[in-house]
């Protein structure tokens, strides 16, 4: 029986090398390829026939036959290298070179700290499922405060620092309204995260400013709770900084979520000794958050008593300062380039695509 396997196998393999012989391209070995090896092919079907051979001879028999695959497999291997070998010899043979053709560009450059920071945010929630939307930095009063749990003459309104314009709309004063329209649009379930630009009427400080970067955050489904938010919120510290990071969650309070954390984490700059970036504390608030609120569930047209959810904004911003040692808030919007060029970019200047 065996010398019978060992027969078909020769028959496999001179097949093998006429049809090499034939093909003059990679394409064509390709397909010569999945003709001998797949399973509807010579090789395959005697690999789908070990199963059906007595036991004492079966073991030997896969043996035989892996070997010769890996044999034609090898043979498919070279064949493919001449070919791209001679490919590569040809297009060089046909090269012409043209001194009078300006010399390439190089770019230069670097991509903002903030910018950075965001991107990495947005490839980390993807591999968890969510999905990043947008929406318009100048907003209604309904989106910004009332569908966000926050109605006229609500004291939390005075929180806001708000940039009123004329004709009654507002610069948005977080990306939270992201969270009515994302539920009014895609309908739970959802995981979503709305990077942006917000504006805040406030003085600046090392800490604070005018114009700063957020990421809204927000999951809804059956069954969500706050070990979800926690972990979600440990696994993005982490992976931005590529080490475990000292946290500490404490009771805040906001409209839409309830109940509401702050999420400190330690001071990047003086590493929680204390400094006026930090006013003195040691600590940095990064991501407030919490469950939200069953009035925004309505608001976004989602029964609460079916669904909860959690949200969350994270200052990109202070992320960014804490991951590149930024001392003041304030450099990020200027054109000092002690702020805006990373670390690892100042040594030479080059472009970094986000693709």
């Amino acid at each position: 029986m065996l010398e019978q396997l060992a027969e078909q196998l020769k028959k496999v393999k001179d097949e093998a090398e006429r049809l090499l012989a034939e093909s003059k391209t990679i394409e064509a070995i390709r397909q010569a390829e999945s003709r001998l090896m797949g399973k509807q092919g010579p090789l395959g079907s005697l690999l789908g026939q070990i199963g059906k051979l007595p036991a004492e001879v079966r073991g030997a028999a896969g043996k035989e036959i892996n070997q010769a695959k890996a044999r034609i497999t090898e043979l498919f291997a070279a064949a493919k290298t001449a070919l791209e070998q001679a490919a590569d010899k040809q297009a060089s043979a046909e090269q012409t070179f043209d001194p009078t053709l300006p010399g390439p560009v190089v770019p230069r450059g670097s991509v903002h700290p903030v910018t950075a920071v965001q991107w990495e945010v947005e490839e980390i929630m993807a591999r968890i499922g969510f999905v990043v939307v947008g929406g318009p930095e100048l907003e209604t009063d309904y989106y910004n405060f009332e569908a966000l749990n926050i109605p006229a003459m609500h004291p939390a309104r005075d929180m806001q620092d708000t940039f009123w314009l004329t004709n009654g709309w507002l610069l948005r004063t977080h990306t939270s309204p992201c969270q009515v329209r994302a539920m009014l649009r895609l309908g739970p379930p959802l995981s979503i995260i709305a990077p942006g630009r917000v504006f805040r009427y406030e003085t600046e400080d090392a800490s604070h400013a005018n114009t700063f970067h957020q990421l809204e955050g927000l999951m809804i489904d059956r069954h969500i709770s706050i070990a979800n938010l926690i972990a979600v919120m440990k696994l993005i510290l982490t992976e931005i900084f590529h080490r475990d990071i000292k946290v500490r969650l404490r009771p805040g309070y906001f409209p839409f979520v309830e109940p509401g954390f702050e999420l400190d984490m330690q001071c990047g700059i003086c590493g929680g000794s204390g400094c006026p970036t930090c006013k003195r504390s040691g600590w940095i608030e990064i991501l407030p958050c919490g469950m939200v609120h069953p009035n925004v569930l309505r608001s976004g047209n989602i029964d609460p008593h079916e669904y909860t959810g959690f949200a969350f904004g994270l200052g990109l911003t202070r992320l960014a300062m804490m991951k590149y040692g930024v001392a003041d808030i304030r450099g990020l919007n200027s054109g000092d380039l002690r702020a805006i060029i990373r670390p690892e970019q100042r040594s030479g200047a080059a472009i970094i695509d986000k693709d």
